[in-house]
């Protein structure tokens, strides 16, 4: 029997490559597509601040055609809701019947995702949904994830974070009360490497530039 062709929401960051290397194992879906919006006035992933570049690299590496949705800045939830919704139609019309997510525990995101997606034809999905995040922080970095953080809130973590590793370090240092995988908003990330990956994406940390209340430490290729 055939499996069920699925995209997969990819921000670049390591929650939606864990969700990946899940949903691999469990052999349920044919992955054909990383789907990431990219806010065309920086030509970076929209929130985690990653250039184009590194995303389809990163795509390529993980052997997922890039489905790029380009937003303007700033860009209303109007305008986003427009574009997610031809893109699903788009999926579905090439036999798309599933969209996998990254989501950890907000369940006001989850159900915003299972909202939209009612009536569309296209199930959501969720691997790694309801995991305690102390460990599956851990988890990740022991099963070879190598990730910098990309993008820091400011009202959360001091703008020294951006640009660091995500690695057990990083996890002992965060102040109390941040979720070590960033899940309230506290940071956002670029994987470089991991089991989902075919080879390693050679990154240096550039300069970090606060705005908006956030600070973003500019990854380049090597």
């Amino acid at each position: 029997m055939a499996r069920a062709k699925a995209l997969i929401a990819w921000s670049s960051g390591k929650d939606s490559a864990w969700a990946l290397r899940e949903a691999r194992r469990a052999g349920d879906f044919d992955i054909v597509g990383g789907l990431t919006t990219v806010t065309d006035t920086f030509g970076r992933v929209s929130m985690h601040g990653v250039r184009e570049g590194l995303l389809r690299a990163q795509l390529d590496a993980a052997g997922l055609p890039a489905i790029v949705l380009h937003i303007p800045f700033p860009c209303s939830n109007e305008i986003y809701e427009k574009k997610m919704a031809a893109a699903m139609h788009d999926a579905r019309a090439s036999g798309v019947t599933h969209v996998i997510f990254g989501d950890l525990f907000l369940e006001d995101v989850r159900a915003y995702r299972e909202r939209h997606l009612a009536g569309t034809g296209i199930t959501p999905v969720f691997p790694v949904w309801g995991r305690p995040t102390p460990a599956l922080a851990r988890e990740m970095i022991d099963g070879g994830l190598e990730a910098h953080l990309s993008t820091v809130d400011l009202g959360k973590l001091p703008a020294s974070f951006a640009g660091r590793r995500f690695d057990h370090a990083l996890l002992d240092a965060l102040p109390a009360g941040t979720d070590p995988c960033g899940e309230n908003g506290e940071f956002h990330s670029f994987v470089s490497a991991g089991p989902m990956l075919s080879r390693k994406i050679a990154v240096e940390v550039g300069k970090t530039v606060e705005r908006d209340g956030f600070a973003y430490a500019d990854l380049l290729p090597v």
